[in-house]
């Protein structure tokens, strides 16, 4: 079996709450970025971008999705206050995927979108092939304008994800897979 197909068939998500550092330095931030940017990309388009969250900028972060949060929920508990300003605490990298796609006289939108989706993907296979593990997540601050115009989301942009790196604390679980007997037909 080739190393990537090795590679593939051990790929898992990893929930922030599994995650711990130290998560990539400077140069893999690049090399992971790089990697990630190399997917089919109709006309050469680059419908997407990247916001990368690390360090200080995290907790900058958290203070806008706690605020946002209370804002929408003003009953919520403190615990679930708690968890909201954990959501960008416990990983230590997390990089925003921003769709960017537009119409375009060639170009479907909806291709320019699935770019980013493949973006997103891209960056959690070069993550693993360096030794990290991640996840990708959206969660209802993917939708919020406050929290998107904070970090810098252009009115007509969207978060493809939020892919949030670190390194596994335990071996990650299996999750049941998908039956090809059931999602696979053959044209004839």
């Amino acid at each position: 079996m080739s190393d990537m197909i090795d590679l593939l068939s051990k790929r898992r998500s990893v929930s922030p709450v599994a995650l711990t550092g130290p998560g990539p330095s400077a140069q893999e931030l690049k090399t992971l970025l790089t990697l990630a940017a190399r997917v089919p990309d109709h006309g050469k388009l680059a419908p997407f971008r990247f916001i990368v969250f690390e360090g200080a900028a995290r907790e900058k972060a958290s203070g806008i999705i706690v605020e946002a949060f209370k804002a929408k929920t003003p009953q919520a508990p403190a615990e679930v206050i708690e968890a909201e300003r954990m959501r960008f605490l416990r990983a230590p990298l997390i990089i925003a995927v921003v769709s960017c796609a537009a119409a375009h006289p060639k170009i479907p939108e909806w291709e320019q979108i699935l770019t980013s989706g493949a973006v997103c993907m891209n960056l959690l296979i070069g993550a693993q092939a360096m030794g990290y593990a991640g996840s990708w997540l959206t969660n209802w601050l993917s939708y919020d304008r406050t929290v998107l115009t904070a970090f810098g989301v252009k009115p007509d942009e969207k978060i493809a994800g939020f892919v949030h790196l670190g390194r596994a604390n335990a071996v990650p679980e299996d999750r049941v897979r998908p039956d090809l007997g059931t999602i696979v037909t053959h044209f004839s």
